[in-house]
Protein backbone atom coordinates (compact mmCIF):
# COMPACT_ATOMS: atom_id res chain seq x y z
CA UNK A 1 0.00 0.00 0.00
CA UNK A 2 1.44 3.19 -1.24
CA UNK A 3 2.12 5.68 1.95
CA UNK A 4 2.86 9.75 1.22
CA UNK A 5 4.61 12.36 2.56
CA UNK A 6 3.09 15.64 2.92
CA UNK A 7 4.78 17.47 -0.15
CA UNK A 8 4.05 13.51 -2.25
CA UNK A 9 -0.21 14.33 -0.97
CA UNK A 10 0.43 17.96 -1.97
CA UNK A 11 1.17 17.26 -5.41
CA UNK A 12 -1.40 15.02 -5.46
CA UNK A 13 -3.86 17.16 -4.58
CA UNK A 14 -2.31 19.99 -7.39
CA UNK A 15 -2.80 17.27 -10.12
CA UNK A 16 -5.54 16.82 -9.26
CA UNK A 17 -6.94 19.95 -9.10
CA UNK A 18 -5.04 21.63 -12.07
CA UNK A 19 -4.59 18.84 -14.28
CA UNK A 20 -8.05 17.05 -13.88
CA UNK A 21 -9.84 20.00 -13.06
CA UNK A 22 -11.58 18.94 -10.16
CA UNK A 23 -11.87 21.95 -7.51
CA UNK A 24 -10.23 21.69 -4.64
CA UNK A 25 -14.12 22.84 -2.90
CA UNK A 26 -14.57 19.54 -3.95
CA UNK A 27 -12.20 17.49 -3.00
CA UNK A 28 -12.54 19.16 0.60
CA UNK A 29 -16.49 18.71 0.51
CA UNK A 30 -15.64 15.04 0.02
CA UNK A 31 -13.62 14.77 3.04
CA UNK A 32 -15.62 16.25 5.29
CA UNK A 33 -18.51 14.12 3.96
CA UNK A 34 -16.23 11.08 4.25
CA UNK A 35 -15.58 11.61 7.82
CA UNK A 36 -19.09 12.88 9.06
CA UNK A 37 -19.75 9.63 7.76
CA UNK A 38 -17.54 7.96 9.74
CA UNK A 39 -18.75 9.43 12.99
CA UNK A 40 -22.22 9.27 12.34
CA UNK A 41 -21.63 5.17 11.64
CA UNK A 42 -19.57 4.70 15.20
CA UNK A 43 -22.25 7.05 17.12
CA UNK A 44 -26.05 5.50 16.90
CA UNK A 45 -28.34 7.94 16.22
CA UNK A 46 -29.74 10.12 19.49
CA UNK A 47 -31.89 13.27 20.47
CA UNK A 48 -28.61 14.32 22.53
CA UNK A 49 -26.08 13.89 19.95
CA UNK A 50 -23.72 16.55 19.94
CA UNK A 51 -20.23 17.53 18.69
CA UNK A 52 -17.43 20.34 18.84
CA UNK A 53 -15.38 21.25 16.65
CA UNK A 54 -12.08 22.26 16.95
CA UNK A 55 -10.78 23.90 13.71
CA UNK A 56 -7.49 25.62 12.34
CA UNK A 57 -7.55 28.71 9.49
CA UNK A 58 -5.91 26.05 7.00
CA UNK A 59 -7.79 23.90 4.65
CA UNK A 60 -7.28 20.64 7.77
CA UNK A 61 -10.11 23.83 9.14
CA UNK A 62 -12.00 23.70 6.16
CA UNK A 63 -12.43 20.22 6.21
CA UNK A 64 -13.82 20.43 9.94
CA UNK A 65 -16.47 23.16 8.58
CA UNK A 66 -17.30 20.90 5.89
CA UNK A 67 -17.71 18.00 8.86
CA UNK A 68 -19.91 20.34 11.30
CA UNK A 69 -22.21 21.05 7.97
CA UNK A 70 -23.27 17.53 7.37
CA UNK A 71 -23.45 16.50 11.35
CA UNK A 72 -25.76 19.41 12.03
CA UNK A 73 -28.35 18.21 8.61
CA UNK A 74 -28.36 14.96 10.61
CA UNK A 75 -30.21 16.92 13.19
CA UNK A 76 -26.63 16.95 15.72
CA UNK A 77 -25.76 19.96 18.26
CA UNK A 78 -22.81 21.03 16.75
CA UNK A 79 -20.25 23.86 18.20
CA UNK A 80 -17.29 25.00 15.87
CA UNK A 81 -14.23 26.56 17.84
CA UNK A 82 -12.44 28.52 15.04
CA UNK A 83 -8.69 29.46 16.33
CA UNK A 84 -8.43 32.23 13.75
CA UNK A 85 -9.61 35.91 12.67
CA UNK A 86 -12.58 35.52 10.80
CA UNK A 87 -10.60 37.48 7.69
CA UNK A 88 -7.53 35.24 8.03
CA UNK A 89 -9.66 31.95 6.92
CA UNK A 90 -9.44 31.90 2.68
CA UNK A 91 -10.08 29.94 -0.55
CA UNK A 92 -11.56 26.56 -0.21
CA UNK A 93 -11.76 26.79 3.60
CA UNK A 94 -13.75 30.25 3.48
CA UNK A 95 -16.08 29.23 1.10
CA UNK A 96 -17.22 26.31 3.60
CA UNK A 97 -16.74 28.76 6.65
CA UNK A 98 -19.40 31.01 4.58
CA UNK A 99 -21.88 27.70 3.76
CA UNK A 100 -21.67 26.70 7.74
CA UNK A 101 -22.58 30.12 8.34
CA UNK A 102 -25.28 30.09 6.17
CA UNK A 103 -26.34 26.63 7.58
CA UNK A 104 -27.03 28.40 11.34
CA UNK A 105 -23.93 26.78 12.44
CA UNK A 106 -22.45 28.01 15.89
CA UNK A 107 -19.48 29.27 15.00
CA UNK A 108 -17.04 31.07 18.05
CA UNK A 109 -13.84 32.72 16.75
CA UNK A 110 -10.94 32.49 19.23
CA UNK A 111 -7.84 34.47 19.30
CA UNK A 112 -5.99 33.85 22.55
CA UNK A 113 -5.61 31.80 25.41
CA UNK A 114 -8.19 33.65 27.72
CA UNK A 115 -10.92 33.38 24.88
CA UNK A 116 -10.27 29.19 24.40
CA UNK A 117 -10.61 28.88 28.08
CA UNK A 118 -13.71 30.83 28.51
CA UNK A 119 -14.94 28.99 25.29
CA UNK A 120 -13.93 25.72 26.37
CA UNK A 121 -15.09 26.04 29.71
CA UNK A 122 -18.78 26.62 29.07
CA UNK A 123 -18.62 23.89 26.59
CA UNK A 124 -20.20 21.17 28.35
CA UNK A 125 -20.11 17.49 27.56
CA UNK A 126 -19.64 16.17 23.26
CA UNK A 127 -20.98 13.11 21.91
CA UNK A 128 -17.47 13.08 19.73
CA UNK A 129 -15.00 16.13 19.52
CA UNK A 130 -12.96 17.11 15.89
CA UNK A 131 -9.90 18.00 15.53
CA UNK A 132 -9.33 19.92 12.37
CA UNK A 133 -6.56 22.33 14.16
CA UNK A 134 -3.49 21.20 11.55
CA UNK A 135 -3.22 19.43 9.06
CA UNK A 136 -0.40 17.58 6.89
CA UNK A 137 1.21 21.22 6.57
CA UNK A 138 2.81 20.91 10.09
CA UNK A 139 6.51 21.51 10.72
CA UNK A 140 6.82 22.81 14.32
CA UNK A 141 5.19 22.26 17.43
CA UNK A 142 2.16 24.29 18.14
CA UNK A 143 1.98 27.13 20.83
CA UNK A 144 -0.20 29.42 22.54
CA UNK A 145 -3.79 28.54 22.83
CA UNK A 146 -3.32 25.90 19.62
CA UNK A 147 -1.09 24.14 22.30
CA UNK A 148 -3.67 24.77 24.74
CA UNK A 149 -6.78 23.09 22.33
CA UNK A 150 -4.03 20.37 21.57
CA UNK A 151 -3.90 20.04 25.57
CA UNK A 152 -7.62 20.00 26.46
CA UNK A 153 -8.23 17.45 23.80
CA UNK A 154 -6.29 15.05 25.26
CA UNK A 155 -7.54 15.52 28.90
CA UNK A 156 -11.13 15.04 27.49
CA UNK A 157 -13.42 11.23 27.91
CA UNK A 158 -14.91 12.20 24.62
CA UNK A 159 -13.67 10.28 21.55
CA UNK A 160 -11.57 12.64 19.42
CA UNK A 161 -11.72 11.90 15.87
CA UNK A 162 -8.85 13.42 13.83
CA UNK A 163 -8.84 14.97 10.59
CA UNK A 164 -6.35 13.62 8.12
CA UNK A 165 -3.56 12.83 11.08
CA UNK A 166 -3.84 14.28 15.09
CA UNK A 167 -2.58 18.03 15.28
CA UNK A 168 0.95 17.48 16.53
CA UNK A 169 2.08 15.00 14.27
CA UNK A 170 4.92 15.31 11.12
CA UNK A 171 2.74 13.45 8.48
CA UNK A 172 6.25 12.88 6.80
CA UNK A 173 8.03 11.28 9.81
CA UNK A 174 6.31 10.40 12.27
CA UNK A 175 7.97 12.29 14.47
CA UNK A 176 5.72 13.64 17.34
CA UNK A 177 6.43 17.76 17.44
CA UNK A 178 6.29 18.33 21.03
CA UNK A 179 2.35 17.64 21.98
CA UNK A 180 -0.10 15.93 19.80
CA UNK A 181 -3.10 14.87 19.71
CA UNK A 182 -3.91 11.21 20.72
CA UNK A 183 -6.93 10.05 18.59
CA UNK A 184 -9.09 7.45 19.15
CA UNK A 185 -10.27 7.39 15.06
CA UNK A 186 -8.57 9.31 12.28
CA UNK A 187 -10.14 9.58 9.33
CA UNK A 188 -6.95 10.43 6.37
CA UNK A 189 -8.05 11.12 2.86
CA UNK A 190 -6.92 9.46 -0.56
CA UNK A 191 -3.26 7.26 0.69
CA UNK A 192 -2.30 6.72 4.55
CA UNK A 193 0.59 9.44 5.43
CA UNK A 194 4.06 8.33 6.43
CA UNK A 195 3.06 9.84 10.34
CA UNK A 196 0.20 7.79 10.26
CA UNK A 197 2.01 4.18 10.31
CA UNK A 198 5.67 5.23 11.94
CA UNK A 199 5.80 5.29 15.47
CA UNK A 200 5.45 7.30 17.63
CA UNK A 201 3.38 9.16 15.87
CA UNK A 202 1.60 5.76 14.46
CA UNK A 203 1.00 5.50 18.45
CA UNK A 204 -1.81 8.25 18.55
CA UNK A 205 -3.75 7.61 15.26
CA UNK A 206 -6.16 5.24 16.94
CA UNK A 207 -8.11 3.47 14.03
CA UNK A 208 -7.41 4.46 11.24
CA UNK A 209 -9.65 5.01 7.90
CA UNK A 210 -8.17 5.80 4.18
CA UNK A 211 -11.79 7.51 2.65
CA UNK A 212 -11.78 8.24 -1.18
CA UNK A 213 -12.32 11.56 -1.88
CA UNK A 214 -12.78 11.60 -5.81
CA UNK A 215 -8.81 11.46 -6.53
CA UNK A 216 -8.90 10.17 -9.85
CA UNK A 217 -8.12 6.40 -10.65
CA UNK A 218 -4.66 7.72 -13.00
CA UNK A 219 -3.31 9.79 -10.86
CA UNK A 220 -3.52 7.07 -7.82
CA UNK A 221 -1.55 4.77 -10.18
CA UNK A 222 1.14 7.27 -11.03
CA UNK A 223 1.72 8.16 -7.88
CA UNK A 224 5.74 7.81 -6.93
CA UNK A 225 6.55 7.11 -4.01
CA UNK A 226 9.89 5.83 -2.20
CA UNK A 227 7.45 4.76 0.93
CA UNK A 228 4.70 1.58 1.13
CA UNK A 229 2.70 0.00 3.96
CA UNK A 230 3.42 -3.70 3.45
CA UNK A 231 0.08 -5.59 3.47
CA UNK A 232 -0.41 -9.01 2.65
CA UNK A 233 -0.72 -8.32 -1.38
CA UNK A 234 2.52 -7.13 -1.44
CA UNK A 235 4.54 -9.68 0.77
CA UNK A 236 2.96 -12.68 -1.23
CA UNK A 237 4.20 -11.23 -4.16
CA UNK A 238 7.73 -11.33 -2.41
CA UNK A 239 7.35 -15.32 -1.93
CA UNK A 240 10.21 -17.30 -3.55
CA UNK A 241 8.60 -19.82 -6.35
CA UNK A 242 8.97 -23.52 -5.38
CA UNK A 243 9.47 -25.43 -7.83
CA UNK A 244 7.99 -29.11 -8.00
CA UNK A 245 10.89 -30.55 -9.26
CA UNK A 246 13.43 -29.40 -6.56
CA UNK A 247 15.70 -30.33 -4.30
CA UNK A 248 17.54 -28.99 -1.12
CA UNK A 249 20.36 -28.30 -3.17
CA UNK A 250 17.94 -25.79 -5.56
CA UNK A 251 16.36 -23.87 -2.28
CA UNK A 252 19.80 -22.76 -1.22
CA UNK A 253 22.31 -23.34 1.44
CA UNK A 254 22.81 -20.90 4.88
CA UNK A 255 25.88 -20.28 6.72
CA UNK A 256 24.84 -19.33 10.29
CA UNK A 257 28.02 -18.17 12.34
CA UNK A 258 26.97 -18.16 16.29
CA UNK A 259 27.00 -19.12 19.46
CA UNK A 260 29.02 -18.94 22.47
CA UNK A 261 29.16 -20.30 25.88
CA UNK A 262 26.00 -18.97 27.93
CA UNK A 263 24.09 -18.07 24.32
CA UNK A 264 24.05 -21.42 22.66
CA UNK A 265 20.15 -20.66 22.37
CA UNK A 266 20.62 -17.57 20.18
CA UNK A 267 22.75 -19.95 18.07
CA UNK A 268 20.02 -22.68 17.75
CA UNK A 269 16.89 -20.61 16.72
CA UNK A 270 18.53 -18.46 14.18
CA UNK A 271 19.73 -21.68 12.33
CA UNK A 272 16.20 -23.56 12.92
CA UNK A 273 14.46 -20.91 11.90
CA UNK A 274 16.57 -20.32 8.49
CA UNK A 275 15.29 -23.89 7.86
CA UNK A 276 11.72 -23.28 8.94
CA UNK A 277 11.93 -20.24 6.38
CA UNK A 278 12.49 -22.60 3.33
CA UNK A 279 16.05 -22.88 2.62
CA UNK A 280 17.08 -26.24 1.79
CA UNK A 281 20.09 -26.51 3.73
CA UNK A 282 21.62 -24.90 7.01
CA UNK A 283 24.91 -25.16 8.16
CA UNK A 284 26.22 -24.02 11.91
CA UNK A 285 29.84 -22.72 12.32
CA UNK A 286 29.79 -22.58 16.34
CA UNK A 287 32.89 -22.25 19.23
CA UNK A 288 33.70 -26.26 19.46
CA UNK A 289 33.37 -25.79 23.31
CA UNK A 290 29.27 -25.75 22.76
CA UNK A 291 29.57 -27.77 19.30
CA UNK A 292 27.82 -31.10 20.78
CA UNK A 293 25.56 -28.91 23.50
CA UNK A 294 24.44 -27.46 20.10
CA UNK A 295 24.09 -30.25 17.53
CA UNK A 296 22.47 -32.34 20.18
CA UNK A 297 19.45 -29.42 19.63
CA UNK A 298 19.58 -29.41 16.12
CA UNK A 299 18.64 -32.80 13.82
CA UNK A 300 18.56 -31.08 10.93
CA UNK A 301 20.92 -28.77 10.91
CA UNK A 302 24.81 -28.90 10.10
CA UNK A 303 27.28 -28.47 12.86
CA UNK A 304 30.79 -27.05 12.35
CA UNK A 305 32.97 -26.70 15.40
CA UNK A 306 35.26 -23.74 15.19
CA UNK A 307 38.61 -23.02 17.37
CA UNK A 308 37.43 -20.62 20.38
CA UNK A 309 38.74 -18.63 23.26
CA UNK A 310 37.32 -18.02 26.61
CA UNK A 311 33.71 -19.47 24.91
CA UNK A 312 33.64 -17.42 21.78
CA UNK A 313 34.95 -18.60 18.07
CA UNK A 314 38.95 -16.68 18.23
CA UNK A 315 40.19 -15.17 15.22
CA UNK A 316 42.30 -18.63 14.38
CA UNK A 317 38.78 -19.22 12.52
CA UNK A 318 39.20 -17.05 10.08
CA UNK A 319 40.30 -19.17 7.55
CA UNK A 320 38.30 -21.89 8.11
CA UNK A 321 34.85 -19.60 8.32
CA UNK A 322 35.89 -18.36 5.11
CA UNK A 323 36.32 -21.66 3.54
CA UNK A 324 33.05 -22.55 4.58
CA UNK A 325 31.36 -19.73 2.52
CA UNK A 326 32.41 -21.57 -0.41
CA UNK A 327 28.78 -23.17 -1.77
CA UNK A 328 26.67 -21.22 0.03
CA UNK A 329 24.39 -18.61 -1.12
CA UNK A 330 24.13 -16.11 2.02
CA UNK A 331 25.28 -15.59 5.41
CA UNK A 332 24.20 -15.05 8.56
CA UNK A 333 26.35 -13.16 11.68
CA UNK A 334 26.12 -12.24 14.95
CA UNK A 335 23.57 -13.78 17.53
CA UNK A 336 25.08 -14.73 20.56
CA UNK A 337 28.62 -14.76 19.56
CA UNK A 338 30.04 -12.59 21.74
CA UNK A 339 30.97 -9.69 22.67
CA UNK A 340 35.15 -10.28 23.31
CA UNK A 341 37.56 -8.85 21.38
CA UNK A 342 39.21 -11.06 19.20
CA UNK A 343 35.41 -11.86 18.22
CA UNK A 344 34.58 -8.36 17.28
CA UNK A 345 37.60 -8.14 15.06
CA UNK A 346 36.82 -11.84 13.54
CA UNK A 347 33.29 -10.50 12.73
CA UNK A 348 34.58 -7.72 10.82
CA UNK A 349 37.32 -9.63 8.96
CA UNK A 350 34.81 -11.86 7.85
CA UNK A 351 32.26 -9.69 6.88
CA UNK A 352 35.27 -7.73 4.75
CA UNK A 353 36.01 -10.71 2.91
CA UNK A 354 32.72 -12.49 1.98
CA UNK A 355 31.06 -11.43 -0.90
CA UNK A 356 27.91 -13.52 -0.05
CA UNK A 357 24.69 -11.72 1.11
CA UNK A 358 25.23 -10.96 4.22
CA UNK A 359 22.67 -10.51 7.66
CA UNK A 360 24.23 -8.95 10.32
CA UNK A 361 22.64 -9.01 13.90
CA UNK A 362 22.97 -8.93 17.89
CA UNK A 363 26.77 -8.99 18.34
CA UNK A 364 27.74 -9.08 15.16
CA UNK A 365 26.14 -5.35 15.02
CA UNK A 366 28.33 -4.28 18.00
CA UNK A 367 31.45 -5.48 16.26
CA UNK A 368 30.66 -2.54 14.08
CA UNK A 369 30.14 0.07 16.43
CA UNK A 370 32.71 2.41 15.57
CA UNK A 371 33.99 1.34 12.38
CA UNK A 372 30.43 1.43 10.27
CA UNK A 373 32.79 2.63 7.68
CA UNK A 374 33.69 -1.41 7.12
CA UNK A 375 30.16 -2.44 6.63
CA UNK A 376 30.05 -2.56 2.38
CA UNK A 377 33.80 -2.80 1.61
CA UNK A 378 32.40 -5.54 -0.54
CA UNK A 379 30.81 -2.96 -3.38
CA UNK A 380 27.65 -3.83 -4.38
CA UNK A 381 27.55 -7.33 -1.85
CA UNK A 382 23.63 -7.48 -0.64
CA UNK A 383 24.24 -6.46 3.06
CA UNK A 384 21.35 -6.13 5.74
CA UNK A 385 21.41 -5.21 9.57
CA UNK A 386 18.95 -5.91 11.97
CA UNK A 387 19.42 -3.07 15.36
CA UNK A 388 16.57 -2.78 17.66
CA UNK A 389 16.95 0.29 19.04
CA UNK A 390 19.52 0.01 21.75
CA UNK A 391 21.90 -1.22 19.11
CA UNK A 392 21.14 1.79 16.59
CA UNK A 393 21.87 3.82 19.36
CA UNK A 394 25.10 2.01 19.48
CA UNK A 395 26.02 2.59 15.96
CA UNK A 396 24.80 5.98 15.58
CA UNK A 397 25.98 7.43 18.70
CA UNK A 398 22.32 9.20 18.98
CA UNK A 399 20.19 8.38 22.42
CA UNK A 400 17.64 5.54 22.27
CA UNK A 401 14.95 8.34 22.49
CA UNK A 402 16.62 10.51 19.60
CA UNK A 403 16.06 7.03 17.25
CA UNK A 404 12.62 6.38 18.75
CA UNK A 405 11.33 10.30 18.00
CA UNK A 406 12.29 9.73 14.22
CA UNK A 407 12.71 6.07 13.91
CA UNK A 408 11.99 6.91 10.27
CA UNK A 409 14.68 9.70 9.21
CA UNK A 410 16.89 7.85 11.04
CA UNK A 411 16.39 4.28 9.37
CA UNK A 412 16.45 5.71 6.24
CA UNK A 413 19.41 8.24 6.45
CA UNK A 414 21.64 5.49 7.94
CA UNK A 415 21.00 3.47 4.70
CA UNK A 416 21.98 5.61 2.35
CA UNK A 417 25.09 6.62 3.86
CA UNK A 418 26.48 3.02 4.58
CA UNK A 419 24.63 1.06 1.59
CA UNK A 420 23.17 -1.13 3.23
CA UNK A 421 19.49 -2.23 3.96
CA UNK A 422 18.51 -1.59 7.40
CA UNK A 423 15.80 -3.04 9.49
CA UNK A 424 14.84 -1.22 12.32
CA UNK A 425 12.73 -3.56 14.86
CA UNK A 426 10.37 -2.20 17.15
CA UNK A 427 6.40 -1.40 17.00
CA UNK A 428 6.30 -1.33 12.93
CA UNK A 429 9.54 -2.27 11.93
CA UNK A 430 11.23 -0.31 9.45
CA UNK A 431 12.94 -1.70 5.96
CA UNK A 432 15.01 1.26 4.65
CA UNK A 433 16.94 0.25 1.46
CA UNK A 434 19.96 2.20 0.23
CA UNK A 435 18.13 3.84 -2.15
CA UNK A 436 16.01 5.65 0.19
CA UNK A 437 13.52 3.49 -0.14
CA UNK A 438 11.87 2.73 3.40
CA UNK A 439 9.06 -0.23 3.79
CA UNK A 440 7.03 -0.53 6.80
CA UNK A 441 5.82 -3.50 8.27
CA UNK A 442 2.27 -3.81 8.97
CA UNK A 443 2.55 -7.15 11.20
CA UNK A 444 3.45 -7.82 14.90
CA UNK A 445 2.22 -7.11 18.22
CA UNK A 446 3.51 -6.48 21.88
CA UNK A 447 4.19 -10.18 22.15
CA UNK A 448 7.69 -10.15 20.49
CA UNK A 449 8.72 -8.27 22.96
CA UNK A 450 11.07 -11.12 24.35
CA UNK A 451 14.05 -12.42 24.14
CA UNK A 452 14.93 -14.65 21.32
CA UNK A 453 12.84 -12.75 18.61
CA UNK A 454 15.57 -11.41 17.18
CA UNK A 455 17.52 -14.51 16.29
CA UNK A 456 14.48 -15.82 14.86
CA UNK A 457 13.71 -12.93 12.52
CA UNK A 458 17.46 -12.99 11.34
CA UNK A 459 17.35 -16.52 10.66
CA UNK A 460 14.13 -16.33 8.53
CA UNK A 461 15.66 -13.04 6.72
CA UNK A 462 19.33 -15.65 5.82
CA UNK A 463 16.62 -17.97 4.56
CA UNK A 464 15.01 -15.74 2.44
CA UNK A 465 18.42 -14.28 1.16
CA UNK A 466 19.61 -18.22 0.51
CA UNK A 467 16.38 -18.67 -1.37
CA UNK A 468 17.62 -15.87 -3.98
CA UNK A 469 15.35 -12.57 -3.13
CA UNK A 470 17.58 -9.22 -2.83
CA UNK A 471 18.15 -7.53 0.56
CA UNK A 472 15.48 -5.10 0.61
CA UNK A 473 12.72 -8.47 -0.66
CA UNK A 474 14.22 -10.59 2.09
CA UNK A 475 14.18 -8.42 4.69
CA UNK A 476 10.90 -6.72 3.79
CA UNK A 477 9.04 -10.57 3.08
CA UNK A 478 11.41 -11.82 6.70
CA UNK A 479 9.90 -9.16 8.51
CA UNK A 480 6.27 -9.63 7.51
CA UNK A 481 6.19 -13.34 8.26
CA UNK A 482 7.93 -13.03 11.47
CA UNK A 483 5.07 -10.83 12.57
CA UNK A 484 2.15 -12.70 10.74
CA UNK A 485 3.65 -15.84 12.33
CA UNK A 486 3.51 -14.11 15.53
CA UNK A 487 -0.05 -13.03 14.64
CA UNK A 488 -1.58 -16.23 14.15
CA UNK A 489 -0.59 -17.07 17.70
CA UNK A 490 -2.57 -13.97 19.03
CA UNK A 491 -5.84 -15.50 19.86
CA UNK A 492 -4.01 -18.78 21.19
CA UNK A 493 -1.36 -17.47 23.38
CA UNK A 494 -2.27 -13.00 23.45
CA UNK A 495 0.31 -10.79 23.61
CA UNK A 496 2.17 -11.95 26.30
CA UNK A 497 4.33 -15.43 27.29
CA UNK A 498 4.89 -15.79 23.70
CA UNK A 499 8.37 -17.57 23.46
CA UNK A 500 10.95 -17.33 19.90
CA UNK A 501 10.21 -21.20 19.46
CA UNK A 502 6.61 -21.04 19.30
CA UNK A 503 7.18 -17.96 16.85
CA UNK A 504 9.76 -20.80 14.82
CA UNK A 505 7.70 -23.73 14.49
CA UNK A 506 4.09 -21.25 13.09
CA UNK A 507 6.40 -19.86 10.42
CA UNK A 508 5.97 -22.72 7.69
CA UNK A 509 1.84 -22.11 7.77
CA UNK A 510 2.26 -18.53 7.81
CA UNK A 511 3.68 -18.35 4.64
CA UNK A 512 1.15 -21.28 3.46
CA UNK A 513 -1.58 -18.44 4.84
CA UNK A 514 0.27 -15.83 3.10
CA UNK A 515 0.60 -17.94 0.10
CA UNK A 516 -2.81 -18.14 -0.21
CA UNK A 517 -4.21 -14.84 0.33
CA UNK A 518 -1.59 -13.20 -1.78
Amino acid sequence: MKILTAAQMREVDRWTIDEIGIPGVVLMENAGRGVAEEIIQRCPAADSSCALVLAGKGNNGGDGYVIARHLLNKGWDVTTLVLAERDAIKGDAAVNLSALENCGGQINFVLSDEALQTSLAAAGEFTVLVDAIFGTGLTKPAHGFHLQAIEWLNQQASPVVAVDIPSGIDASTGRVLGTAVNAFLTVSFAFAKVGLVSYPGAGLVGELVIVDIGVPRQIAWQVSTDCLLIDAADAGRLLPIRNQDGHKGTFGHLLVVAGSTGKCGAAVMAAESGLRGGAGLVTLACPQSVQSTIASRLAEVMTVPMPDVNGETSGQAFDDLLALTEGKQALAIGPGLGLGEETSDLIRRLVQASALPIIIDADGLTAFCGHTHLLNIQAGRQTILTPHPGEMARLTGLTVAEIQADRFTVARDFAVRHHVVLVLKGARTLVASPDGRVHVNSTGHAGLASGGMGDVLTGLIGSLLAQGLTALDAATLGVYLHGLAADRLLPTFGDAGLLATDVIYEIPAARQALSKEG
